[in-house]
């Protein structure tokens, strides 16, 4: 809990207003609509540029108390990597701070001044990759996303949580917004300020709410679990060409090969300028183009996708890469890869009907005990667990065994606690 005068929640009976927010409206079917938050209760602060500015404000967030908010702007969409572009903090007692991390070399000596304070972030693990590349990681969080969703909410957008449980209304029309811009307009910046600062309000009303659902221990442990990969980097998946868009319609390996050298030509024309690889040639341009593969310039420059200004500077990057994937000999081509896991659940009556049969009847414990408790199925368990658990039972079936290898594949305490008997007991084949 802070000690920062908290925001009225929407059945508060008092009257009240806090600093310059109005009091909030009933929140009852058919009541008042919510008051719309347009401004900080402080004013909008300017972006903090300099080392003496980071100063002040780890001296001003050192002496706040309670948990910090905290929030991260990209630029996805429009910039190849994803770093941040926008953080921003705050702390009862010290008040909203905007930090620009393009000046700052690093955010190591704030990381460590606020070392033993709880963060208060929304959906976590979008931000946490690219805080750590500033060296700024939490010790203890507090994810109201994934709070929500373990508490039952229907809709856990952080506006749509403001609105039902605080009984304010933040707009999100910036929220695709290429926050690489420089100078942010001040318009970006007021919404960048909101975003956090509602955040530990509301971390309040939703631990009371998980609390009452005795669901405290349970968000302890997935919220450990997000500290645990804070500073994870990220999983390289393996031919990641294979996710162009549309890739499904591309048939045989020597087509496949054009897509592969289209993508890889594309990745590097997008790291070196620093732009999302789909602003530089979009994927329905490639599997286009690898099934045409065409051999000069203007037939190129005839597929929808690659008449552009921009792409049309690129026609011979473009042929480049399709002549060598024509030049390939056939050994090689792309081949498919093994599949770390179970087939996908479409194929499983095909392969192996009696894993099937197993797999429906462990996702009806998994559905039934989710409606039980009241969150989502996939909140409950991953579907992957449930999907490999499944495929390849241990191979002698007991309540331990079965937990044992729910926790293996990443599974927490709680919930192979909920599943793990349950499940042991529909995986044999029926008498």
């Amino acid at each position: 809990m802070t000690d920062e005068a908290p925001l009225r929640r929407r059945d508060s009976p008092d009257t009240a207003g806090d600093g310059p927010h109005a009091v909030p409206p009933d929140p009852s079917p058919g009541g008042p609509e919510a008051t719309p938050l347009t401004a900080p209760r402080d004013g909008t602060p300017r972006p903090v540029e300099t080392e003496a500015e980071l100063a002040d404000v780890i001296s001003r967030m050192s002496a706040g108390t309670g948990p910090v908010a905290v929030d991260a702007e990209r630029a996805s969409g429009y910039r190849y990597t994803q770093r941040a572009y926008l953080v921003q903090l705050r702390r009862a007692g010290a008040g909203t701070v905007l930090l620009d991390p393009l000046p700052l070399e690093d955010l190591r000596t704030l990381d460590a001044a606020l070392a033993d304070t709880e963060w208060v972030l929304h959906a976590a693990s979008q931000d946490l990759p690219c805080l750590a590349e500033l060296g700024f990681r939490p010790r203890r969080l507090f994810d109201t996303e994934l709070a929500a969703r373990l508490a039952g909410f229907e809709r856990v957008g952080l506006a749509a949580l403001t609105e039902q449980l605080l009984g304010f209304s933040l707009e999100k029309h910036h929220s695709a917004a290429d926050w690489s811009t420089r100078p942010l307009p001040e318009s970006w910046l007021t919404y960048a300020a909101l975003d956090v600062e509602l955040l530990t309000d509301l971390r309040d009303v939703l631990a009371a709410e998980l609390d009452q659902q005795g669901k405290t221990a349970w968000a302890a442990e997935e919220f450990a679990a997000l500290v645990a990969s804070a500073d994870r980097p990220p999983r390289v998946r393996p031919d990641p060409w294979r996710r162009t868009s549309g890739i499904h319609r591309v048939r045989g390996a020597r087509a496949q090969s054009r897509v592969r050298a289209l993508w890889f030509a594309r990745d590097t024309v997008a790291a070196r300028r620093d732009s999302a690889p789909g602003r530089v040639l979009p994927d329905s341009a490639i599997v286009a183009a690898a099934e045409a593969d065409p051999k000069d310039e203007r037939t190129l420059l005839g597929i929808p996708g690659f008449g552009g200004r921009s792409v049309r500077r690129l026609a011979r990057i473009w042929l480049d890469a399709l002549d060598q994937a024509r030049s390939l000999p056939d050994d090689a081509l792309p081949v498919n890869q093994p599949v770390d896991g179970p087939p996908p659940p479409h194929r499983w009556a095909e392969r192996d009907p009696i894993a099937a049969a197993r797999l429906a009847r462990c996702r009806q414990i998994v559905v039934g005990t989710a409606e039980k408790h009241n969150l989502p199925p996939e909140n409950l368990i991953s579907p992957d667990f449930v999907r490999r658990l499944a495929w390849s039972p241990p191979d002698e079936v007991t309540d331990r065994t079965v937990g044992d290898t729910l926790l293996g594949f990443g599974a927490r305490n709680w919930q192979v606690g909920l599943l793990a008997e349950q499940l042991a007991e529909v995986l044999p084949e029926p008498s």
